[in-house]
């Protein structure tokens, strides 16, 4: 059931990737259409996706009563951070690199795939115990993890002019933004117009298809060979899929050894989170950096590739936790 279930959640994502490459290489799209798909799913359609999906799937009081739940999911994207940066150290991963690596090994595409699957594999039951991890996640992407990526960029050199200069918009991205204005939104108990969700529900819903149709692009642009398993990858594709939800796994397990356990589904929840496919937009916020973007699409894909295997294979390990 596992793994049917995780073969149907994965076989629509990987048709839009097959439908962007299949119109760049029929002419259809540009050279310029890959940069304007970048900035209006970063600028536009991120914030509105972000904004609508806290305000549907979140309230307040929901925020508060999983409060246990976070804890340990922004402990185990601690530990990964710093796991991930020490393997950046000791593998020595080159500038354009580095910051996609750790987002690799860290942030997890939970709206995409984790939310439709959670929903299949536990039911709508589950929801709150999600919002856990996508909280987690959304706050550890775009408060963080883009920062990582930005200040990864090859093509800054050290005492360049203006290099010392604190950039707040690379503080503040449009998606966190949409995060935080939510967030005001939910505390203060202001009402969205109809209209205005509407809207935003309309603009937010292009980040999926078009963050994919854009790995296809850049896919036909590098060509299939490009899917390849060198030593970043593999290490990347470990972190994602071993190191992060085996940390977060142990400190479940430690947690309820002290007496602060949780409920077995929101356990089950937060393991198959952290396991997820990369971020769908890494490679638009690789190419905003001037960062390796056939390195961080080739993540994407065969990580989303695999997870066709390793969702069975973390279904039958957590009937043991």
């Amino acid at each position: 059931m596992a793994f049917i279930t995780s073969v149907e959640s994965i076989v629509t994502i990987l048709l839009m990737m097959a439908l962007g490459y299949l119109l760049r290489r029929i002419g259809w799209f540009d050279d310029n259409f890959s940069g304007s798909i970048s900035k209006l799913i970063m600028n536009v359609a991120l914030p509105a996706s972000i904004f609508v999906s806290v305000m549907k799937y979140l309230t307040l009081h929901k925020l508060i009563g999983l409060s246990s739940g976070l804890i340990y999911s922004f402990g185990g994207v601690i530990i990964g951070y710093i796991i991930a940066w020490l393997a950046v150290k000791v593998l020595r991963v080159r500038p354009g690199r580095r910051g996609i690596f750790m987002n690799t090994v860290v942030n997890a595409n939970t709206i995409f795939i984790g939310l439709p699957l959670n929903i299949a594999l536990f039911g709508s039951v589950s929801l709150p115990y999600f919002l856990v991890y996508y909280v987690t996640n959304t706050v550890s992407t775009w408060a963080f993890g883009v920062f990582l990526i930005s200040n990864d960029d090859p093509t800054k050199k050290k005492g360049e002019k203006g290099s010392g200069n604190f950039n707040w918009k690379k503080l503040l991205p449009p998606p966190l933004l949409g995060f935080l204005v939510a967030l005001v939104w939910l505390v203060l108990s202001l009402p969205v117009p109809e209209w205005a969700n509407n809207t935003l529900s309309y603009v937010g819903n292009l980040v999926t298809p078009l963050s994919l149709i854009y790995i296809g692009i850049v896919l036909a642009d590098a060509g299939l060979k490009s899917i390849k398993f060198d030593r970043d990858t593999i290490f990347a594709l470990i972190g994602r899929f071993v190191l992060s939800p085996i940390v977060i796994t142990m400190l479940i397990m430690w947690g309820a050894s002290l007496g602060h356990g949780i409920p077995t589904m929101e356990m089950q929840t937060l393991i198959v989170q952290a396991a997820a496919p990369g971020l769908a937009v890494m490679p638009i916020l690789a190419n905003e950096s001037h960062g390796d973007v056939e390195y961080a699409t080739n993540l994407v894909t065969t990580s989303t590739i695999l997870f066709i295997v390793v969702v069975p294979i973390v279904m039958s390990l957590i009937q043991f936790v």
